[in-house]
């Protein structure tokens, strides 16, 4: 956005329905899927953000034809059956973290020599687990930094295939790099987890995305995956579901309002851990309704929970929103991974809501967080998408917020502040009970 400084408009209660943009999460996964098929896939209802069209222009860097449709929020992809055009290319991914997992390993299947590199950011966020699994499978990664972290060298090849084993803990999206490029493994594929997968809920996504281009995959209880060598990936044409984490930013406004927000094409049979939210803000004392193609939150009188977020760490900063309004005590705990993400999110959600008057103690995989004389406050967002939408959210109980840096967003939500803006300027203006 042009503005460097964005202040928010109050509000009372918010009455709206919506459609939101497609799956950050399901589109770049679609979008590796779609380059290794064999074919010509459309991927509809893409999200366009920053993460994704750092995806499609690594792809495009490699020699695949990418035909971008945002008018029309369509992705055409002409996949090379796991062949990659190009033998070298330097790629740039920004701070897209499953550009930079998810490349990684198909980088793996060329025939060159290939690097990777993102914001320096990236270059504090660890990728030793996966890079060690993968030449476990075969392949030939060097660091071109700091050991354990981006940027990478990685000489193509092939996956020779076999048994490698990660921790659980630090990312699920090594995971998920390494279950997509699986099938084009010159032998079977057994991918075992140390310990408990954090976020396994988008591993489960991968799964589905897989079976729908045509991969089957055997998980155990996600601690034991296996990918059959030979299984191919098919083009075909691919419907992108609305964004179940940003979902959770619309519906923190409902119950921080007292207001009712129903999302639109999306619903409880999702894949997407973050539709678990509503049933997070239900025991803060919400309303939730549901129904094929819908979800529904309506915002009652707010209390404190103790929770565990291990498995929807993206929908803490929502969360923590709505925690500042809640009577009682909110217990955030068993997210450590948060401090690997864009920023140290648990750090800066406690600096920052301590600005607006929250009475905050930090742990090293949590937060507690309790109401106390609440204010406006300028927040900073370190250049993190999550921050910006989350404190926010603020802004539509109290006068004066103001967001520094509010075009991170762009990262998933290009025009989240608009249609921010959007519910405000349509909320009821009534007097609150």
């Amino acid at each position: 956005m042009a503005k460097d400084i964005l202040e928010i408009r109050r509000v009372y209660k918010i009455d709206a329905e919506l459609r939101l943009p497609g799956s950050k999460s399901y589109t770049n996964r679609a979008l590796v899927l779609a380059a290794m098929a064999s074919g010509e896939s459309v991927l509809r209802g893409a999200l366009f953000s920053d993460d994704t069209l750092y995806m499609a222009r690594a792809l495009k860097d490699l020699g695949f034809k990418v035909n971008q449709r945002p008018d029309e929020e369509e992705f055409i992809v002409q996949g090379g059956e796991a062949k990659i055009p190009a033998q070298q290319a330097n790629l740039f991914v920004g701070n897209a973290g499953t550009a930079m997992r998810f490349l990684t390993a198909f980088l793996t299947l060329g025939q060159g020599r290939f690097k990777i590199d993102g914001i320096p950011r990236m270059h504090q966020r660890p990728i030793g687990p996966l890079v060690d699994a993968l030449k476990e499978l075969g392949a030939k990664i060097e660091y071109a930094g700091e050991e354990g972290f981006p940027p990478l060298t990685i000489e193509g090849g092939g996956l020779a295939g076999g048994r490698a084993k990660m921790a659980g803990d630090v990312s699920s999206q090594f995971f998920s790099a390494i279950l997509m490029t699986a099938p084009y493994a010159r032998s079977n594929v057994e991918l075992e987890v140390e310990g408990n997968l954090v976020s396994a809920p988008y591993v489960a996504m991968t799964i589905d995305v897989m079976s729908r281009f045509g991969v089957k995959v055997k998980n155990d209880c996600f601690k034991r995956f296996f990918v059959p060598a030979g299984g191919r990936y098919k083009a075909r044409e691919y419907e992108v579901e609305p964004d179940a984490s940003s979902s959770t930013y619309f519906f923190a406004a409902a119950a921080i309002t007292g207001g009712r927000l129903r999302i639109l094409g999306l619903d409880r049979t999702s894949k997407q851990g973050d539709v678990g939210f509503v049933d997070i803000l239900g025991r803060m004392g919400c309303r939730i309704d549901s129904g094929q193609g819908w979800l529904e939150v309506k915002g009652g009188p707010l209390r404190g929970i103790d929770v565990d977020m291990n498995q929807m760490p993206d929908a803490v900063p929502a969360l923590a929103a709505v925690a500042a309004f809640a009577e009682g005590k909110t217990s955030i705990k068993n997210v450590a991974n948060l401090r690997l993400k864009e920023t140290d999110r648990l750090s800066a959600l406690a600096r920052e809501l301590s600005k607006a008057g929250c009475r905050i103690k930090e742990f090293e995989d949590g937060l507690e967080i309790e109401e106390g004389a609440l204010q406006g406050a300028v927040f900073e967002t370190y250049e993190d998408h999550r921050m910006a939408m989350s404190l926010a959210l603020l802004g539509l109980r109290l006068e004066g917020v103001k967001i520094k840096n509010p075009g991170c967003v762009a990262k998933t939500f290009p025009d989240y502040f608009q249609r921010l803006e959007a519910l405000t300027t349509g909320a009821r203006q009534v007097k609150e009970d």
